[in-house]
């Protein structure tokens, strides 16, 4: 993980590294080198709040970079080190002070802390996306080029006041970001997959395959887990389904949650986690580091793209034969999408019971054909009928999640795999969700329902002691 010194040295290339000052007279973070001014005097230009009539955002944007480009100047890289993060921002906030000052900017009381608050950011973290991500409502941030940045919040997308200064520095920040988990992207490779400190999951892509500049996408997880009564009280599901649920993961059944994206089909992995017996061992396996199991035997491995010579490259499919040797009692896949599922389905079916995994498909049975295909792309042959045994020897439950169009998140249907009839495979659903209609104000309106069916892993589920409510399963019954 990046230190303190490591973040401030990424913006900080042209800076010289000097002795530190005496402590009586500047700030910790302050070399004795001194830049000359950056602006002329105040006398000779206009206020930033006139100029800003005639050129709106613009002067601001440009003494911002200005200021940034001295401030690197006057850090003493080396004092960094023995400064805790809250130390390192106030010291900031003095020296950044002192230069505005110094270059008698024309900044009203606005003006200057916002510029500070600005400068501070880009130094100790993302930048122009600090605002958002300090926001707990925002769930998704989708920054499409330096002038227009998106946000999800409370489940409604709604454009933001948020830019970068240009195409560079939403670039400096993407590389900011990446390279904290080891990843690199430029010109030769312009897409990459990361992770924020907390877990948020990223996505960057960048010309020349993004034609209208670089492109950044940030699935945010809440700070604090959520856990099973959270997705209740939001009306995700019904206490009766959330009972249910528990009862499959603890009583190790193999389960899929399938969904589109930005359902929730992560987020609903984790808290299926909370679930597992404590004293069991758990291997996860993703692509881009994000599973927040609260459980205390469980090791994370994540996958690893190729190296800049094209070699180096750990897949997910490498990934899950070794942990298949790291006596897991259970794996689980952040998500099934390439070849790795034929030796997941494998995984499932030769003594690895109550994995989990996620699957991109917007129903049910859909899950089931995508998985199909998956083992095609594995490139083994596999006659139909054999290909879909295995499935249904190894997957016991899919559960499909939905975001409507008011931004909720729904557990749509919980279906069993009981078997086959001929070369189709048959399932029963135990829950559904049925929407009736939309209010007024653009709230949808629905019901969840159990179908009265009695699920065949019932007996298995009774096996390690778990019993369920009574009426459970009574169509009739109000949760």
């Amino acid at each position: 993980m990046a230190t303190l010194k490591d973040q401030v040295a990424r913006w900080s290339l042209s800076a010289k590294r000097v002795a530190t000052p005496s402590k009586s007279t500047t700030p910790a973070v302050e070399t004795q080198a001194h830049s000359h001014g950056i602006e002329a005097p105040a006398s000779q230009a206009p206020p930033l709040a006139a100029q800003a009539e005639a050129d709106p955002g613009l002067d601001f944007y440009a003494t911002k970079k200005k200021l940034h480009q001295k401030l690197l100047t006057r850090i003493d890289l080396n004092s960094i080190e023995s400064l805790s993060p809250e130390q390192l921002r106030n010291e900031l906030g003095i020296l950044l002070s002192r230069l505005i000052e110094e270059d008698a900017l024309p900044l009203n009381e606005q003006e200057r802390a916002r510029l500070v608050a600005d400068l501070k950011n880009e130094i100790m973290g993302l930048g122009p996306l600090e605002p958002l991500l300090a926001d707990p409502n925002i769930s998704e941030i989708m920054v499409n080029g330096y002038r227009t940045v998106y946000a999800e919040k409370n489940g409604c997308i709604q454009l933001t006041e948020i830019r970068f200064n240009d195409d560079a520095h939403l670039i400096k920040i993407i590389d900011k970001i990446v390279s904290r988990v080891g990843r690199r992207i430029d010109e030769s490779c312009p897409m990459a997959d990361a992770r924020l400190p907390d877990g948020s999951r990223v996505n960057a892509i960048i010309p020349p395959l993004a034609l209208d500049g670089p492109v950044l996408t940030i699935r945010r997880f809440s700070v604090v887990p959520l856990k099973m009564d959270d997705l209740v009280k939001k009306n995700t599901l019904t206490t009766s389904m959330a009972e249910l649920l528990s009862a499959l993961v603890k009583g190790k059944c193999n389960i899929i949650i399938s969904g589109g994206t930005g359902t929730g089909k992560t987020t609903l992995l984790n808290i299926l986690s909370g679930f597992i017996p404590s004293n069991e061992r758990v291997v996860t396996i993703e692509d881009t580091a994000e599973l927040q199991f609260q459980h205390d035997h469980v090791i994370h491995l994540e996958t690893r793209p190729q190296n800049i010579e094209g070699k180096g490259e750990i897949t997910m499919r490498a990934l899950v034969k070794n942990a298949l040797r790291m006596r897991p009692d259970r794996i689980v896949l952040g998500e099934v999408r390439s070849s790795e599922v034929i030796d997941m389905l494998q995984a499932m079916n030769t003594g690895h019971d109550g994995s989990l995994t996620t699957i991109h498909a917007n129903s049910s049975r859909d899950a089931l054909g995508r998985l199909e295909n998956l083992v095609g792309m594995a490139g083994i042959s596999l006659p139909s009928k054999a290909l879909r045994q295995l499935i249904t020897s190894s997957i016991n439950f899919i559960i499909q999640v939905s975001r409507l169009n008011d931004g909720t998140r729904k557990i749509t249907s919980i279906q069993e795999i009981t078997g086959m009839e001929g070369e189709i495979i048959t399932t029963q659903e135990i829950f559904s969700y049925t929407r009736t209609g939309t209010k007024p104000d653009g709230t949808v309106e629905g019901m969840f329902r159990a179908t009265g069916v009695r699920p065949k892993v019932h007996e298995k589920i009774l096996t390690y002691g778990i019993q369920l409510s009574d009426g459970i399963f009574d169509p009739d019954a109000n949760d």
